[in-house]
């Protein structure tokens, strides 16, 4: 077991943008994708990833010191330090069952795929750790193992059931044939289906509004460097950082915003072959089947959509951490709340206005959640060593992806009544939004649909 786990953690160091091109490299010549396509094809995704977690780290590093200052303009001192993805992911393989999840997570796929009961191949094995972080708030809070690794299970079914009902709406959005998002952050279009049925009454949000209708309407504004210099503008004034910080982060947000979708188009070059060479294999064996290619959430990075809603997001998130009554968590290196704007952007099509609405609405789900996490991270963290925290203190992260799902079902199985109601709720909710994606017309067609009436 501990050559195992040693090998595991080495491969696991290489890093995602090592880990999955292997994958890709190794299902490309299953699919009997000539050796140099199926190794081109990999060495592209390598570089598409490093390109964009360079870019997302540039833009990290640029904005969560602004949104610190602007924090601390006013005076105010929360407790729980927010460590990000990054901290709760290395506390979290620090654990002795986090392994086992690898097995687990490609054991259901190969189940139901065989039975036909899934479309997608989830190849982001690098996020496994989210399935064992999982695992381990429910049994912390529950006291039952076996329940952590069964509401582990249950994820990893419903990531595979979001990459098929999501299927048809990334490849409208990012042109990439055969390839899906399996990552559980978009678990939030669970809870923001209902809010986005409501905004369906609204006239002025069923137009086009994503940056390329806007580009039309409002011309230079809606080029993405432009966009970018002055959002970091207005963050950098709003941090007070003067006239010179302020242009400095302006322009390296406009950077970023301008790189984003040069970067993405990375992941079509590498992805589109093997998309083809999957298709014709499973023509080949399995008549009328198709497999979509579960990956991490990076290949709709390219969408401007989601920075602008990121960091318009900013002032809202560090002022509800401010003032809502019972919040302890500062967000500092998750001020960026990936899963609000990558669920929003799936499920309204990337229209920009109904994606900044939810935003709004669903800041607070995530704070209080964060908060609610800070003993658990902090309990993971003491016992494994893996993090020093310093004795009395709190570690969060303050974004933590598909927080419904987790606490719902962590506190159901500890017994509590309101949470069992709230799971239900939840799976009943979950049912909707795969029937919505899968009967719904895919954004693009749905919004000209509407501006022909």
């Amino acid at each position: 077991m501990g050559a195992f786990e040693s090998t595991i953690q080495w491969v696991l160091n290489l890093g995602s943008a090592v880990f999955v091109p292997i994958i890709i490299f190794i299902i490309g010549i299953i699919a009997k994708m000539p050796l140099k396509r199926a190794f081109i094809s990999a060495l592209t995704l390598g570089v598409a990833f490093t390109g964009m977690n360079l870019v997302i780290e540039f833009m990290s590093n640029a904005v969560a010191p602004a949104s610190e200052a602007l924090a601390l303009n006013t005076g105010i001192s929360l407790p729980a330090l927010d460590l990000g993805w990054t901290g709760a992911a290395s506390i979290t393989w620090s654990w002795v069952y986090a392994f086992v999840f690898f097995a687990i997570q490609i054991v259901i796929n190969i189940i139901m795929l065989t039975l036909n009961w899934t479309k997608t191949l989830n190849v982001d094995m690098w996020n496994v750790w989210g399935k064992a972080l999982t695992a381990y708030l429910v049994y912390f809070v529950s006291g039952q193992l076996w329940a952590g690794f069964l509401v582990a299970g249950i994820q990893v079914i419903v990531e595979l059931k979001l990459g098929d009902m999501f299927q048809k709406h990334i490849e409208d959005l990012t042109n990439i044939p055969l390839v899906t998002v399996t990552h559980p952050m978009i678990l939030s279009a669970v809870l923001m289906l209902p809010i986005n049925k409501l905004m369906d009454k609204v006239p002025f949000l069923n137009k086009k509004a994503n940056t390329d209708a806007l580009r039309k309407k409002i011309g230079i504004f809606s080029e993405n460097s432009v966009m970018g210099f002055l959002i970091g503008l207005l963050l950098g004034f709003a941090g007070a950082y003067g006239l010179s910080g302020s242009l400095n982060l302006a322009i390296q947000v406009g950077t970023a915003m301008t790189l984003f979708p040069m970067i993405s188009k990375l992941f079509m070059q590498s992805l589109s072959p093997l998309a083809d060479a999957m298709s014709e294999f499973m023509k080949k064996r399995f008549k009328d089947r198709e497999v979509f290619i579960g990956m991490d959430w990076p290949v709709l990075a390219g969408r401007s959509e989601i920075w602008v809603t990121l960091i318009l997001i900013v002032p809202v998130f560090i002022g509800f951490s401010l003032f809502l009554p019972g919040n302890i968590v500062l967000p500092i290196a998750g001020v960026l709340n990936y899963s609000i704007a990558v669920g929003g952007l799936l499920l309204t099509g990337g229209n920009l206005y109904r994606m900044l609405i939810l935003g709004v609405l669903f800041t607070p789900l995530y704070l209080y959640s964060a908060t609610y996490f800070a003993p658990i991270l902090t309990g993971l963290a003491n016992t494994t060593g893996a993090v020093e925290v310093d004795e009395g203190g709190l570690i969060t992260w303050s974004t933590i992806e598909a927080p419904e799902f987790r606490i719902m079902f962590a506190e159901a199985f500890k017994g509590n009544w309101l949470a069992i109601g709230g799971a239900a709720i939840f799976i009943a909710l979950y049912v909707w939004l795969y029937k919505v994606m899968n009967a719904e017309k895919i954004p693009s067609e749905r919004y000209e649909a509407i501006n022909e009436k």
